[in-house]
C-alpha cells in the first residue's frame, strides 16, 4: 500500500509525534491517537515514528537520503 513518509521538526517533536500516535499496543492506545482510532492489531502497526533524536536522525536518512 501507499506509504507517506514525514518529517516534523522543533522543540520536542519526537515526544509530541508519540504522543499523537498513541501506544503502541493499540490496546492501550488511547481514543483520539493514531493508533487508538485506526489501529487494532499490535503485528500489523499502522504508524511509526523515532523514539528518540538520534533516532530521528538516522531514520530522516534512510527515507530521504
Amino acid at each position: 500500500g501507499m506509504v507517506v513518509a514525514m518529517e516534523w521538526s522543533g522543540e520536542g517533536a519526537v515526544s509530541q509525534v508519540r504522543t499523537l500516535m498513541g501506544a503502541t499496543n493499540p490496546a492501550d492506545a488511547a481514543p483520539g491517537t493514531i493508533r487508538g482510532d485506526f489501529c487494532t492489531l499490535l503485528t500489523e502497526n499502522l504508524v511509526h515514528g523515532s523514539d528518540s533524536p538520534e533516532s530521528a536522525e538516522r531514520e530522516l536518512r534512510i527515507f530521504f537520503g
